[in-house]
């Protein structure tokens, strides 16, 4: 069994090559399919909540199929915009849901958002994204951690974004060594101590966050020890581990169950 660092590592080398693998998947084919012959059609937030096909996709693309169900709260989302900093989008934790206002804008640009080809090349590159992470996290859920965190990077603001998602957190806690326990604290003082150890800004620089990653899939291969030969300690040092390309990424997007 490969070691999360291995595979973060293997599938990222040529990232483009691993997103193209997984837009083909005949599931992911079909959904996007039907996205880009659809998604002209809506010309309200109204419009895009009724059509079920269409809001799971997109709800899928921003990380949010969990809260699929709260219609009412992803309504209020969009039509708030992101303009005015007391909007719903804006005052939310979780930097998913401002991403989801910031692509469909509904508030600024009313019938013409879905018809921005960027809005549905960004749509679609999320939605495969999250379908590779998906079919990843099956295997290596430390992989799928870090692929997340690598692809929210651009959306954290402050410490209270990592507070606000549960899985951009448990990253942090794990390349630090926090006990969950800070979960406990007053947020004021979580956001505290996050901030000391980690400087916001800087998982905007490429290299930064490439070794606060290798960091994090260090620390939970330490915790989640593997029968793979590779330990977490020399696993960064790998460079040709003996498994093709190829077939990892097969592994990667094999469907659920294996068929």
């Amino acid at each position: 069994m490969l070691t999360s660092t291995i595979y973060y590592t293997m599938l990222t080398r040529s990232y483009s090559k691993t997103l193209a693998t997984t837009a083909t998947d005949p599931t992911v084919q079909r959904e996007t399919q039907y996205f880009q012959a659809n998604i002209g059609k809506v010309k309200s937030v109204d419009d895009l909540l009724k059509n079920d096909k269409l809001y799971t996709y997109v709800m899928k693309a921003f990380g949010l199929s969990d809260m699929s169900y709260a219609k009412g709260l992803i309504r209020k989302v969009l039509t708030g915009g992101v303009a005015n900093p007391k909007s719903l989008a804006n005052t939310l934790n979780d930097p998913r849901y401002k991403a989801l206002a910031t692509a469909f804008n509904f508030a600024a640009n009313g019938a013409q958002t879905t018809s921005s080809a960027s809005v549905q090349k960004t749509t679609i590159n999320d939605y495969v994204e999250q379908a590779l992470e998906t079919n990843v996290g099956k295997t290596s859920p430390g992989a799928q951690m870090a692929l997340y965190f690598q692809r929210m990077a651009p959306n954290i603001t402050s410490a209270y974004s990592i507070l606000g998602d549960k899985t951009l957190l448990n990253v942090v806690e794990t390349a630090f060594g926090l006990s969950s326990s800070i979960s406990f604290q007053n947020i004021d003082q979580q956001a505290k101590t996050i901030s000391g150890l980690l400087k916001i800004s800087d998982l905007q620089k490429p290299a930064y966050l490439q070794k606060f990653i290798e960091r994090f899939t260090a620390n939970y291969d330490a915790q989640h020890p593997t029968s793979a030969s590779a330990t977490p300690t020399n696993a960064l040092q790998i460079t040709s581990p003996g498994i093709s390309q190829n077939l990892l990424l097969s592994i990667a997007n094999l469907p659920q169950g294996g068929r």
